[in-house]
């Protein structure tokens, strides 16, 4: 069976946090495909934590990163898979048949997961960067008293 690149891109881009483009590209026998969704699962608890306990509670502090992380990582497929070249893709996934031919849809598939990618790294990062600071001042009020 063929493995569109522009398929694959966007199944990447859309749902990429939980390996559906793995499972598209290699089967549901794919070990990485089924580690995909755990660190997404476990963020979206450490979410869900943080709405029950509110947010000084230190374990969802310490779990919602990894949605981030799950996330800019799916980015990051989406944009591997949009660059690569139509002969090294088929090299890998079409080996015979015709030749595949990118379309404006991998662009902009790009483009997107490019966006997307950058601003929830950005975020993850400055959300982990808020918590370790917040806690490093406590800890040194708790120190001085």
């Amino acid at each position: 069976m063929r493995k569109s690149k522009t398929l694959a891109t966007w199944i990447a881009l859309i749902s990429g946090s939980v390996g559906l483009h793995r499972f598209y590209l290699h089967g549901f026998r794919d070990a990485w495909g089924w580690l995909y969704p755990l660190p997404t699962f476990i963020g979206l608890y450490g979410i869900e934590r943080a709405q029950q306990f509110g947010q000084d509670d230190r374990l969802s502090w310490a779990l919602i990163p990894l949605i981030g992380c799950s996330i800019a990582a799916a980015m990051l497929t989406a944009i591997v898979y949009g660059l690569t070249p139509d002969e090294k893709w088929d090299a890998c996934f079409n080996p015979r048949g015709p030749a595949s031919r990118s379309s404006w849809a991998v662009i902009i598939g790009v483009i997107i997961a490019l966006m997307v990618g950058a601003g929830v790294l950005m975020a993850t990062i400055a959300f982990s960067g808020q918590r370790f600071f917040e806690h490093q001042i406590e800890e040194g009020r708790k120190l001085s008293q």
